[in-house]
């Protein structure tokens, strides 16, 4: 896309993980970018201007307000001037959002709501926003039933994790085969952060349709690579693994190892969630975003021992955290027959290539078992 028809976009929580990729993406293809991050300690470090490697690369290349959602000043001055708008900016992690309930909600959804009541009220010239959703709002996979069919499954209850028991079921207990999640499943989220990002999705959904403007939700499953936070212990699985085997610590898996989870490459979601901005297809839509194959627990420590070469104790150690769920993998049929896109980055390559960027990093202090112990102390890792 030229000059002659680039946008004036907007990213909140521009400089972390998924957006400062956007931003030299959109950079790139002759677009103008302002971001709006707060830029949070737990993600960028308590210096994050001069230690953030995702702030220093967009650094000096967009118009950058050190700011927050929750702000109306923040959000007035970040929006002046843009024609599109991608919200990324949120809390994430399902086990902190378990007890930490207010800062989750003020940011995720509280941020949201007041990105659209200035929207609603204010003169702008905004006429398109995207919103990163999640996998999470699904909570429990879609599953299938010898004799009922397609099932979604509740959260499991506290009484079978306590005895071992992991998989999901229905009050039959017959086994229940796992399927691909489509746009169309239950939503039924687990988690605090689940619920924040439903809200934020109806939100943006809602209220731009009754204000003419175009909006595009995009639910994104495990989003890994190059330049995730490796010192945010809530977030990330890859990352906390990760951070495990440098420090030459054992890894902790909870639950049986069996759970499984939907990973999908950096580059992958950045070009998805371009096809969004620039395809009028996308408009009004919902998509998953993944690389539609489930990937064990226990797969994801072998292949990343396997990768850094270093051997240490890898425990199972049947424990578990309230919030999280079994299975979800995504349905990808939609977002190839709208808009054309399929994920490129398989698990294997994609795992070469963060294992490499991991191995040039300063090694991070290990903050898991200071973490557990946040979510044992009220009742939620057990």
């Amino acid at each position: 896309m030229g000059k002659d028809n680039s946008m004036n976009v907007l990213i909140t929580g521009g400089a972390g993980f998924i957006g400062s990729r956007l931003c030299l993406k959109l950079i790139d293809k002759g677009h103008q970018v302002k971001v709006l991050d707060s830029l949070s300690a737990q993600v960028h470090g308590e210096e994050p201007e001069s230690t953030s490697a995702t702030y220093a690369l967009i650094k000096d290349k967009v118009n950058f307000i050190r700011g927050t959602v929750t702000s109306r000043e923040d959000l007035m001055a970040a929006i002046a001037g843009q024609d599109a708008i991608v919200h990324l900016a949120a809390e994430t992690g399902t086990g902190q959002s378990m007890y930490d309930i207010e800062r989750y909600s003020m940011v995720n959804i509280q941020g949201t709501a007041l990105l659209l009541d200035i929207l609603t009220n204010q003169a702008h010239q905004v006429k398109k926003v995207v919103v990163a959703s999640s996998r999470s709002i699904y909570g429990e996979g879609k599953y299938i039933h010898p004799t009922k069919g397609e099932v979604y499954p509740s959260h499991r209850q506290e009484a079978d994790l306590l005895n071992g028991d992991f998989e999901v079921m229905l009050a039959d207990k017959e086994q229940l085969q796992l399927v691909a999640t489509d746009e169309e499943s239950k939503i039924h989220p687990s988690s605090v952060y689940g619920i924040t990002k439903q809200v934020q999705e109806q939100l943006v959904m809602t209220v731009c349709a009754s204000l003419g403007i175009k909006a595009v939700a995009f639910r994104y499953q495990n989003v890994y690579g190059p330049g995730q936070s490796l010192s945010n212990p809530y977030t990330g699985i890859l990352s906390v693994f990760s951070t495990q085997i440098m420090n030459g610590n054992g890894i902790q898996i909870f639950e049986d190892g069996e759970e499984s989870r939907d990973f999908v490459y950096i580059d992958d979601v950045v070009d998805a969630t371009m096809l969004g901005l620039e395809k009028p297809e996308a408009d009004g839509e919902v998509f998953n975003v993944g690389y539609g194959v489930p990937v064990s627990v226990k797969t994801v420590a072998n292949t990343l021992l396997a990768a850094y070469g270093i051997e240490v104790p890898l425990k199972v150690n049947g424990k578990f955290r309230i919030g999280d769920i079994r299975h979800n993998f995504a349905d990808m049929e939609k977002i190839k027959n709208m808009l054309g896109f399929e994920p490129r980055i398989d698990f294997d390559a994609g795992i070469r290539n963060f294992t490499a960027w991991v191995k040039k990093q300063q090694v991070k202090e290990d903050l898991l078992d200071a973490s557990l112990e946040e979510m044992r102390l009220r009742g939620l890792f057990k």
